[in-house]
């Protein structure tokens, strides 16, 4: 059975409205998973979305010229080299490291060079494992007459290769952006203005 085919009938079997029957999300959400796990791409297109209120507040409409695609990307903060020389184990540096592109951008991002005819509008959280995380995105076709007639988006594909440039939520978020006021005086224009200071 093809990804696609397993993944509509786990959808099905959340979607189905039985105001008596007592779910099991658990098993649900596991099901989801296995069948996730199971497809052998890392950027897959999709014909809908699998959280539609979800998406829709992320900006999705069900029109020609918007594409959704379901990314998988690898946990953890990656590989540092640890430090063994002048130093007390407490103050090497070692533990509590992250990357300096969140995980949910780095999904934007593979999304973007996947389609590349395509800017990323938005993306949310689909589900985890031990190993992997897995992200909706959701892109706009940059070219499209629906898209360019849509007022609501022909301001997001004129932004050229936004992804690679921090302009979506996730990359706001990750150059200091997402708040306002007392304690973020420093994080504007950029995080590399005022002597780096901003985070």
């Amino acid at each position: 059975m093809s990804f696609a085919k397993q993944f509509k009938k786990v959808s099905v079997k959340i979607r189905k409205k039985d105001k008596d029957a007592d779910y099991d999300y658990k098993k649900l959400y596991s099901d989801k998973m296995i069948a996730l796990r199971k497809k052998k791409a890392s950027v897959v297109k999709l014909a809908k979305p699998t959280n539609p209120v979800r998406a829709r507040e992320l900006g999705y409409k069900a029109k020609q010229g918007v594409v959704v695609a379901m990314v998988k990307i690898r946990k953890g903060t990656g590989a540092f080299s640890r430090v063994n020389k002048g130093r007390k184990p407490k103050r090497t540096g070692y533990l509590k490291l992250t990357r300096k592109v969140s995980i949910q951008k780095m999904a934007e991002q593979r999304a973007g060079t996947k389609f590349s005819n395509c800017e990323v509008l938005n993306s949310y959280w689909v589900g985890e494992d031990g190993k992997d995380k897995y992200y909706e995105v959701i892109l706009l076709e940059r070219s499209h007459p629906v898209i360019l007639a849509d007022k609501n988006y022909v301001g997001v594909v004129n932004q050229k290769r936004r992804v690679f440039r921090g302009l979506t939520s996730a990359g706001k978020k990750g150059r200091g952006l997402a708040n306002k006021g007392k304690g973020t005086e420093k994080n504007r224009p950029s995080i590399r203005a005022k002597g780096r200071k901003a985070k």
